[in-house]
């Protein structure tokens, strides 16, 4: 799997799945398929493509969210 369209989130608890269903939602409205993986610190959430990458990123900046490329 690649890691170009990947984000990393550090957060946990109800955030967490919050970011879970935003991933699924933004997924779904792109058609293309997502996936989310651990990361060394945090979680990775990874997308097929830059777009829905991008648009998860600014979901991120709106709940306050800090993510990272990864």
């Amino acid at each position: 799997m690649t890691k170009e369209n990947c984000l990393i989130v550090h957060v946990a608890g109800k955030k967490l799945d919050l970011l879970r269903g935003e991933a699924s939602r933004i997924a779904k409205d792109c058609k293309i398929d997502w996936w989310i993986d651990r990361a060394d610190v945090g979680t990775r959430f990874c997308f097929e493509d830059a777009k829905a990458k991008e648009t998860f990123a600014l979901t991120c900046d709106d709940f306050g969210v800090p993510c990272r490329d990864g």
